[in-house]
């Protein structure tokens, strides 16, 4: 479910970095994940800094693309309100077909690049298997398909109707649609700003409550197993979910029902939800592609490979305050006695 959009910048292995302590089919970074440095004491301005405005950082590129294709697509696709005021499949298909393309955009073309063209090879892929194929775990005896299945049916679906819900609600003026459309600029631009700035944030956090819940052993058992199927994850793993686990998920854009939101916040939202944790959960270290593209999140992988631990994300130190965080190295993780499914 997640990705390294924190934008906490890691120190990159050198060139010849071994292949880490699990042995050729498996790769672990030389150094330690750490989290972004924004709970620092005493707080490191320049560092915090760079983290905000480097590249790569907590804006740059990811946050920035993530925007430009929120603000693109809610420009040209989104339905007109008038239209929204009662519930028919014309322009709640238009938002399904438009989220549908966004997440091949992404989920597919990491897909594309990384498993099919291949240009890195299995460098730095962290588990050097490649997906699964012919086994009875997956439907349709195929990791790729049954990711893509989850990913598409009940996923873009379940974003779909959220987003349905909102526009509805702006659309007759029900439930906080007095704290939607106010005026981007003037006495509200400071205030537009920062909540953008905030969602991530926000959505970090609400991605470590859900996912401490879904791990509850009765839902793990009939809900999060499905999602941790993929101990050795690609593109399409990451909204490769069961339907309740999606109403969870997405419950990130309820929000704006309740906090003064602007439609570009809740798009904006909505889509960073949807989109990130393609890059997330495709298996390989960043940079890629002759070192340009900061992307991969051995944090989440880590979940992935070992599910009782790293929860959360790189930038709300959460796990570590809750004493579940692990840091990709082998001296005092325990990754072996981790290594089970509940």
């Amino acid at each position: 479910m997640a990705s390294n959009r924190s934008g906490a910048k890691e120190q990159q292995p050198s060139l010849d970095a071994k292949r880490g302590a699990g042995g050729p089919k498996e790769w672990r970074p030389d150094y330690a994940i750490k989290y972004a440095p924004v709970f620092q004491f005493p707080p490191q301005v320049a560092e915090f800094g760079q983290w905000l405005f480097g590249y790569p950082g907590y804006l740059w590129p990811w946050n920035v693309i993530y925007f430009a294709v929120c603000l693109g697509s809610h420009t040209y696709t989104t339905p007109p309100l008038e239209v929204c005021g009662e519930y028919k499949l014309g322009w709640i298909a238009q938002l399904y077909l438009r989220n549908l393309a966004l997440l091949w955009a992404f989920a597919g073309g990491w897909h594309l690049l990384l498993y099919t063209l291949k240009v890195e090879g299995d460098n730095q892929k962290y588990d050097k298997k490649w997906q699964a194929e012919n086994t009875k775990k997956f439907l349709f005896h195929d990791q790729v398909y049954d990711n893509i299945f989850w990913s598409c049916g009940s996923g873009v679906m379940t974003w779909t109707l959220y987003e349905a819900y909102q526009l509805h609600q702006w659309a007759v003026g029900g439930v906080g649609a007095d704290r939607a459309y106010f005026e981007w600029g003037g006495d509200n631009l400071a205030y537009s700003v920062a909540w953008l700035l905030l969602i991530p944030i926000w959505r970090e956090f609400h991605f470590y409550a859900v996912h401490r819940l879904i791990h509850v052993k009765f839902i793990y058992r009939h809900v999060h197993y499905l999602h941790h199927k993929n101990s050795n994850p690609g593109p399409w793993s990451g909204l490769a979910m069961h339907p309740v686990e999606h109403v969870f998920y997405f419950s990130v854009v309820l929000i704006h029902l309740v906090v003064p939101s602007h439609p570009i916040h809740f798009f904006f939202n909505a889509q960073h939800t949807a989109l990130t944790p393609a890059g997330g959960h495709h298996g390989f270290e960043g940079p890629i592609v002759d070192g340009k593209i900061p992307t991969g999140s051995y944090f989440h992988y880590l979940h992935h490979r070992y599910f009782e631990c790293n929860y959360g994300e790189a930038t709300i130190p959460l796990d570590k305050w809750f004493g579940t965080f692990r840091d990709g190295q082998k001296a005092g993780a325990q990754l072996a006695e981790e290594h089970k499914v509940k």
